[in-house]
């Protein structure tokens, strides 16, 4: 008797809806959850509205005027909504899966286990700040185009935006993996996300502000060509928002190699860390 492969599809969305009802059981949660992240970042949103009302650019010659950084802005809103959306979740609960034993089960389903602990649980909720995002980046598209007569959008150049947003999601997904992989090897690894906000927090701003100095140099080194956690952001919002910039495609292709190398090494890294792991059983 053959057994038959899994749909990966089928799953997935049997997860999506199974979240989509527990968040419903408790509504009053839930949209507390969906209304405070859009305030929090319409929040942030004022406040670099307030630093345009006294500069015309973020960083002289940087070509973040203010429409553009608004895409920026909504290119990081994008990004992060869809790892909070889809992994964020999934691998908090992962140390705790290891800490009770309740990895021995996800390691018995016949589906990839990475698969599995990546994507068991959607918070919905954070599709709030997804929406946003779109509004506010058609919102500064449309204030640029009225603008800035040399600057246009094309089908291409969203088709694009849209795969290097994704790509940029595969490259945090992928840090974060490896992060949580680590707890396989520490036990109850509490600090780890602390430790996400730290580094993420690079990506939140354009690499030209790390380019003063040596070290903003070495900085904007670093986390473009080592932890490629730069160009998750910068990539995408600077397709967008400076097509005509001639070092566009060369971080482009970066991102690329980036986002495949990062999804294998995270890969690899998950694999090695599952070796070493000890049923709660054993």
């Amino acid at each position: 008797m053959s057994s038959q492969r899994p749909s990966y599809r089928n799953v997935f969305l049997t997860f999506a809806r199974n979240s989509l009802v527990r968040d419903m059981m408790f509504r009053g949660n839930f949209l507390i959850e969906a209304i405070s992240a859009p305030c929090w970042t319409l929040m942030n949103q004022m406040f670099y509205s307030l630093i345009f009302f006294y500069t015309p650019s973020i960083g002289a010659g940087t070509g973040w005027m203010k429409y553009e950084f608004f895409i920026f802005f909504a290119t990081t809103i994008l990004v992060n909504s869809l790892v909070q959306a889809f992994f964020m979740r999934n691998f908090e609960e992962f140390s705790e899966l290891i800490r009770t034993g309740n990895l021995d089960f996800a390691l018995l389903k016949p589906i990839d286990t990475q698969f599995l602990i990546s994507l068991h649980r959607i918070t919905w909720s954070s599709f709030a700040n997804t929406i946003f995002g779109l509004g506010l980046l058609g919102y500064s598209i449309w204030q640029l185009s009225a603008t800035n007569s040399e600057w246009a959008v094309s089908l291409g150049g969203v088709l694009l935006y849209v795969a290097y947003v994704l790509f940029g999601v595969g490259i945090l997904y992928s840090l974060m993996l490896t992060l949580s992989s680590t707890s396989i090897w520490l036990g109850r690894n509490q600090t780890l996300y602390n430790f996400w906000f730290y580094i993420t927090n690079f990506s939140r701003y354009p690499m030209e502000i790390y380019g003063g100095s040596a070290a903003g140099s070495a900085l904007r080194f670093v986390f473009s060509f080592g932890i490629p956690i730069l160009l998750a952001v910068n990539v995408p919002a600077r397709l967008m928002a400076q097509p005509l910039k001639e070092d566009n495609w060369m971080y482009a292709l970066v991102a690329l190699a980036a986002t495949v190398m990062s999804l294998l090494a995270s890969r690899w890294v998950f694999k090695k860390a599952l070796l070493s792991y000890r049923s709660a059983s054993s």
